[in-house]
């Protein structure tokens, strides 16, 4: 028998923020549940958990609207995947004494989350 896994994903691409910084967020929400994830999102310090939480709740409208015949609670909806990848890097100049010019790298990334519908387990006594 084949099973549809209940699973959505949703990408956010050419996020101007720099991979390293968006990483440290995703890392604290990866595995969660999405209620849990969002509302430490809200109490993250960081900038980019506007950005992070954005891609949380598109990722779980999508997988609502891939499956409108299921019924989701956000308790039952968890992040599986999220990661943070390396965009395209816009290369500046800063001038610098002497005639010489310093490298400013305005880096970019990409974000993708992955929210599936946890399984419930079946236990046997």
């Amino acid at each position: 028998m084949d099973t549809v896994a209940l699973e959505a994903r949703a990408v956010q691409r050419h996020l101007r923020k720099a991979p390293r910084k968006v990483r440290l967020v995703a890392d604290a929400v990866r595995g969660a549940q999405v209620d849990k994830a969002l509302k430490r999102l809200e109490f993250t310090k960081k900038g980019t958990a506007a950005d992070v939480a954005k891609v949380i709740k598109s990722a779980t409208a999508n997988l609502r609207d891939k499956f409108q015949e299921e019924r989701f609670n956000d308790e039952d909806l968890y992040v599986k995947t999220i990661y943070v990848d390396e965009g395209v890097t816009l290369k500046r100049i800063q001038p610098a004494p002497q005639g010489r010019a310093h490298r400013i790298n305005k880096r970019s990334c990409h974000i993708t989350v992955i929210v599936a519908k946890r399984e419930e387990e079946i236990v046997n006594n």
